[in-house]
């Protein structure tokens, strides 16, 4: 069964609102049409990721969790370190694999501005070791490098999207792909190529992509990354799911990227 690793839905805002600081101005992206795009890619199940826009107040994907049921579905929330036990565990019980680590994509460089973050890495690495979650970083290149040290001590497995966020025109990070080998709790998500690319279909990016499945085939999974936020104007989700032919000739190779590896990084 293929798997989405990656997507958002949004409601009506009078029914879920949205938090005070946005990133972007959140669409209109109902379950149902997620659902009809998804079944015309052969994608039968789906791991949902809070977006930024909603903040921790995670009713939207819940919600759409529940319409979906627990056997197909499982959630990536943003919760506060110190949330409650009792609460932790209503989010297992709903499908809730893991925690996201999100920081701005395009926040410019500032050195040292992971230290600030070890506080509530530290406390949901814990939290997330005894429930059986991980943790799901989204960070900018230039951040996820600075926190590799951090992520190679952590006792959950954990993933990072967007490739890392490397920047195409900086070429192959040659000490993430490397750090990805060596590093056996370490997912990353083929997902929001587009947003470190320049070229026309994204080819400037692809020799990354390729680096990182010939590095840890076993550990690739693939997100839509659907609805595209802020760039839905300029990408269309069946383009990104052809990339995969281009990135992994072999259909063995496809076939763990969609199905296997996502089935083991998440318990379906």
């Amino acid at each position: 069964m293929n798997c989405d690793s990656h997507f958002h839905v949004f409601g009506a805002p009078e029914r879920y609102p949205y938090a005070t600081d946005l990133r972007y101005k959140p669409p209109h992206a109902p379950l149902k049409d997620y659902l009809a795009h998804a079944a015309s890619l052969g994608i039968d199940r789906y791991v949902f990721v809070q977006p930024s826009a909603y903040g921790r107040d995670n009713a939207c994907m819940l919600d759409a969790m529940r319409e979906v049921g627990p056997e197909r579905c499982r959630g990536i929330v943003d919760i506060d370190e110190n949330a409650g036990d009792a609460a932790l565990e209503r989010l297992h019980a709903a499908g809730v694999r893991g925690v996201r680590i999100n920081v701005n994509p395009i926040k410019p460089p500032e050195p040292g501005f992971s230290k600030s973050m070890l506080p509530r890495i530290t406390r949901m690495d814990a939290r997330c070791a005894e429930l059986g979650w991980m943790l799901d970083f989204l960070t900018p290149g230039w951040l996820t490098r600075e926190l590799m040290p951090t992520m190679a001590q952590l006792r959950s497995p954990y993933s990072v999207a967007h490739l890392g966020m490397f920047l195409a025109k900086d070429g192959v990070p040659g000490d993430f792909i490397a750090f990805v080998k060596t590093n056996p709790n370490c997912w990353v998500k083929l997902t929001g190529v587009y947003r470190m690319s320049r070229m026309p279909g994204f080819g400037d990016a692809a020799p990354i992509a390729r680096a990182l499945i010939a590095a840890a085939p076993d550990r690739m999974i693939w997100g839509s990354d659907y609805p595209h936020l802020s760039f839905a104007d300029k990408v269309h989700t069946d383009e990104l799911f052809s990339l995969l032919e281009t990135w992994a000739p072999d259909e063995r190779t496809r076939r763990m990227i969609l199905s296997d590896n996502p089935a083991r990084c998440f318990g379906f």
